[in-house]
């Protein structure tokens, strides 16, 4: 669905907090900081959730089986080629 280093570098490149993803996820930021911290796993909903506004923004997350491996980031406003 969307590991917490996938989660980390999306934000790292979209340059945003956590407050950021929680208003645009709709996630706790305790949530998402626990998840990043792998303290804790959210459940599918809410990885869903996050994955959407990364994605929303211009991320897509690269996986190899159910591993995921890294991410792709498009130009804004352009879909990412695949």
């Amino acid at each position: 669905m969307i590991t917490p280093a996938q989660c980390r570098a999306s934000r790292a490149w979209l340059r945003w907090t956590l407050d950021d993803l929680a208003a645009k996820s709709r996630v706790s930021k305790a949530t998402l900081h626990n998840f990043e911290r792998e303290t804790r796993v959210p459940h599918d909903r809410t990885l869903a959730d996050i994955r959407r506004a990364l994605e929303e923004a211009g991320v897509e997350m690269e996986f190899d089986g159910a591993a995921g491996i890294g991410i792709r980031v498009a130009r804004p406003g352009q879909p990412i080629a695949g």
